[in-house]
Formats: structure tokens, C-alpha cells, sequence
């Protein structure tokens, strides 16, 4: 068969790949590395911005704002806070990386222990199936423009207020 019958083919399989895959493979550089994380910074519970979930979610998560940093390297790091309806309150610092969907967890906190470095730090996909479907929930609803961090973190925090459904140019 002629290579010709083929393109067709090829060109219809790259450009039906899920917009994921191929901001991922058009975004991640080879040689980026990430800056140094610095500590978790405190965080305010009685300030966060609410980030919805699921509805069905029996936890409800926030971010507080003024833990947003978006990093040199294009990780956007920032303090997410999990409460149950029991009272029982955590919190992550967290790192996107819009470019490529990944996230990182550098730490968890807890009211009996403080801040706890997570032993696991690898970059993990916020596509894939896993509790922490919160962190998309967060890129999507400000941290993230499409594969990059949005404009400035008074962006984020305007767009975290607005609501996954309004959004701002």
C-alpha cells in the first residue's frame, strides 16, 4: 500500500488524540527542572476559596489564597484544606504543573501533628483515577490556563471565586 493511503490515517490519529496527550507531549520539556520547593507556609482555614468537587464528595476542599505561588519553574503551589463533616480538617501543599497535568504532594498537615513531608513525592497525572481528583478540580477551576498557570495568582484567586463555570479572559 502506498505511503500516501497512510497519511490520512496518521493525521487523523494525532489530531483525535485527547487534548491531555497532546498537551503533554507538545508541553514537557526534556530539561525542565524544578526550583527548589521551599516549606509549607501557613495556612488561614477561616479564608479559604471553596473548590467543588463532586456533590456526592463527603469532603469538602478549599484553597486559601494566600498560599498561591506560581513558582519560576511554572509550578503553582499552593495550601488545599479537606474538611469532613465531622469537624476532621487536613490540608496539602501541593504543586501543579499545568504544562504537562501532573501534580505533587510535598506535604500533609494535621491538627495533631502540624506538617508531615511525604516520603513518595513523584509527579502523578491529575487525569488519572485516584482520590485526588480535587487537585483537577483546583487546575481547572483557575490554577490552569489550558497547559500553562494562569496569568498571576490574583487570577487564580479571581477565577477559584468565580466558579468552574465562569470564567475570565
Amino acid at each position: 500500500m502506498p505511503r500516501s493511503r497512510f497519511a490520512p490515517l496518521v493525521l487523523a490519529t494525532v489530531f483525535c488524540a485527547t487534548p491531555v496527550a497532546w498537551g503533554k507531549l507538545a508541553a514537557d520539556n526534556p530539561d525542565w527542572k524544578e526550583t527548589n520547593v521551599p516549606p509549607p507556609p501557613a495556612f488561614n482555614a477561616a479564608k479559604l476559596i471553596a473548590v467543588e468537587v463532586s456533590a456526592n464528595s463527603a469532603l469538602s476542599f478549599g484553597v486559601d489564597p494566600a498560599t498561591l505561588v506560581i513558582a519560576p519553574d511554572g509550578v503553582v503551589r499552593y495550601v488545599v484544606v479537606a474538611s469532613s463533616r465531622s469537624g476532621a480538617v487536613n490540608a496539602m501543599y501541593e504543586g501543579v504543573r499545568c504544562a504537562t497535568g501532573d501534580y505533587r504532594v510535598y506535604a500533609r498537615y494535621n491538627t495533631s501533628g502540624g506538617w508531615s513531608p511525604v516520603a513518595d513525592t513523584d509527579w502523578r497525572s491529575m487525569y488519572a483515577p485516584s482520590p485526588s481528583r480535587y487537585t483537577l478540580a483546583i487546575a481547572k477551576s483557575g490554577v490552569c490556563k489550558g497547559n500553562a498557570p494562569n496569568l498571576s495568582t490574583e487570577h487564580i484567586v479571581r477565577d477559584l471565586r468565580a466558579g468552574p463555570d465562569r470564567k475570565f479572559d
